[in-house]
């Protein structure tokens, strides 16, 4: 060992906190925001700056029933709308919590400074979005993520109870008896430990994209919540469902991956082949009929303001409308970088500049290409999982006492298939519940219990053993690798044959991943974060692959041509995976419940 451990443990850096938030996205920051103001000491913790999480990223706009832009809308069409598209196999009643309370977590927003695009007169405007039966999400151009982290984080730093570190990674939850004591971690810059005592930990640490070589996820996304949750006992659910957002961009290759925000086909964007086709009137699946336009001119109508009107079928849901592109690519009427052609050009060049400054900027900038003269070239890429950690719908709390999770990381809300801008308010809703109830249940706590020298000593250990002089393997191979993986045998299509493949090839890279190593001392060493990062990314993608091998049926993001088609008996059936006796990964099969009558009769009206 290159390091001594007696004087590193000496050297740790030690915090008490009532409530720890890992992460420091929408879903943190108004959990810290709400921790703080119920009397707890809140530290946050995040790898990146302040600002610069993944939430900025979401750019369409954040769906709350406001009614603003048309009064047919209300919570119980929100309800509606996020159950059928999660394919009924979300959590009612967080569906129900969240379309109830995302309003007044917009509302809140602008009475903190958020500066939403307004109507005519002057209420916060709203617009449409895949499987939304009205405009529904309020939005600031395609930068509302953005907007929504900057006022956050202008309210987290002006809360007195709150305290921030930046640029710190959290290797390890502590845990006693079942229960939250503390985590450990270190400063990415110099390598110092951390040790941080606390009575709550909410984990905000978003998804898993950078397990995929394709995929609109930043360097942050390696699945470390569900990694660090599922070491200590907490359960995850629902692994199996990784959305592949059907819009990224797919040329030039350097940039192949990036996000084309919703917002595009919300404002009227239209999908062709190379066919000149507009070939999304294929592919409206059963459950829609009668639900959307089946002629352009329908389209049009509706585009123009005609309520009568049904909405263009590009508003599918985002798992139909990445299976509809891959069929034309398949069939051999892709785009020429195996994709296909988005056009917003018809709407006008000042139109497009106001609506969508990003996404122009975004090709001008990266392809060279004038999006209010020329269609972009689109296909799916890895965006989100809604599967997570299994939490209390009304708490966020995980089955470890006092561990809660928020956004992406958690689990329930969005089912088999998450809608475009309900990300947003999700982060809100539940980032407000997360914090309160992690605050109160630390409050209700006498004293913090510090962890064992040996087990802070273990864990210091392990995370120097890259340094080690047997660690000899590249971890920047071993993740490219995984990447090829993942999107082979665990991607968009998958097969009982092709997933026990992948599991296999994965498990050999786990095995790599344990000699891999990395040069130099802890000052500013990315081979070191990789080695780190890399661990977290292969538990994660064994868990997907494990939950994807266990549903056998296609539902929503997971689709297996072994078994194509959707089984009404398994709706309500969940797959929930926590780790075995044996330290392995067991996969439980459950019910998760009837919906209430009241609320299934909501599901089945037609509005």
């Amino acid at each position: 060992m290159k390091y001594n451990i007696e004087e590193e443990y000496e050297s740790i850096e030690k915090h008490d906190y009532d409530v720890l938030v890992i992460g420091a996205g929408g879903a943190g920051l108004r959990a810290a925001i709400e921790a703080g103001r119920a009397g707890a000491k809140v530290g946050i913790v995040t790898k990146s700056l302040l600002g610069k999480a993944h939430t900025v990223m979401a750019e369409g706009g954040a769906a709350a029933a406001l009614g603003m832009a048309d009064d047919r809308d209300s919570w119980k069409v929100h309800f509606r709308d996020t159950m059928r598209g999660g394919k009924l196999h979300g959590d009612w009643r967080m569906a129900e919590i969240h379309a109830k309370e995302a309003p007044d977590r917009i509302l809140e927003l602008e009475r903190w400074g958020a500066v939403f695009d307004r109507t005519k007169d002057g209420k916060i405007n709203q617009r449409n979005f895949g499987g939304h039966r009205f405009p529904r999400l309020a939005h600031v151009g395609d930068r509302t993520g953005l907007e929504l982290i900057r006022t956050l984080q202008d309210k987290v730093v002006h809360e007195e109870n709150v305290h921030i570190h930046m640029e710190l990674t959290i290797t390890n939850l502590l845990v006693e008896n079942n229960s939250i004591v503390g985590a450990f971690g270190y400063q990415r810059d110099d390598g110092k430990f951390f040790l941080f005592n606390s009575k709550s930990i909410i984990l905000a640490t978003g998804g898993i994209g950078k397990s995929y070589k394709i995929t609109s996820n930043s360097w942050e996304y390696t699945g470390d919540g569900h990694s660090m949750a599922f070491d200590i006992g907490a359960e995850l659910m629902d692994m199996e469902f990784i959305q592949f957002h059907p819009t990224g961009m797919v040329y030039p290759s350097s940039v192949k991956g990036i996000l084309v925000t919703e917002g595009v086909r919300g404002e009227g964007g239209i999908l062709r082949n190379s066919k000149g086709e507009r070939f999304m009137f294929n592919y409206v699946p059963e459950m829609f009929s009668g639900e959307y336009a089946e002629t352009p001119e329908e389209a049009e109508r509706w585009l123009d303001g005609d309520r009568e009107a049904r909405r263009p079928p590009e508003l599918l849901t985002r798992d139909v409308v990445a299976r509809a592109i891959l069929s034309e690519v398949k069939a051999g009427r892709g785009s020429p970088n195996g994709g296909a052609f988005l056009d917003i050009s018809h709407r006008g060049a000042d139109y497009v500049k106001k609506k969508l400054p990003s996404m122009y900027h975004q090709f001008k900038t990266l392809a060279g290409l004038d999006i209010t003269k020329e269609p972009m070239e689109v296909g799916p890429t890895t965006h989100y999982i809604m599967g997570g950690i299994r939490v209390h719908p009304e708490t966020q709390e995980t089955n470890v006492n006092g561990l809660f999770a928020a956004g992406e990381v958690g689990a329930g809300l969005h089912g088999a298939n998450r809608l475009g801008g309900n990300s947003l308010s999700d982060l809100i809703v539940f980032g407000k519940r997360a914090g309160e109830h992690a605050a109160k249940s630390a409050i209700s706590k006498s004293d913090f219990k510090n962890p064992s020298k040996e087990l802070v000593q273990d864990i210091i250990k392990e995370v120097l053993s890259p340094f080690d002089d047997d660690k000899t393997e590249n971890p920047y191979e071993i993740h490219r690798d995984l990447q090829e993986i993942m999107g082979e045998y665990v991607g968009i299509i998958r097969s009982e044959e092709k997933l026990k493949e992948g599991l296999v090839k994965i498990r050999e890279l786990e095995k790599r991943t344990e000699k891999s190593g990395c040069d130099g001392d802890r000052k500013y060493n990315p081979g070191w974060h990789e080695v780190l990062d890399l661990k977290r990314m292969i538990t994660s993608s064994i868990l997907f692959a494990e939950a994807a091998l266990a549903r056998k049926e296609s539902r929503g993001a997971h689709t297996r041509d072994d078994y194509p088609n959707s089984e009404k008996d398994l709706t309500k059936t969940l797959y929930v995976l926590s780790r075995g006796d044996d330290g392995g990964i067991e996969v439980k099969e459950e019910f998760m419940g009837e919906i209430p009558a009241e609320l299934a009769e909501l599901i089945e009206v037609e509005y």
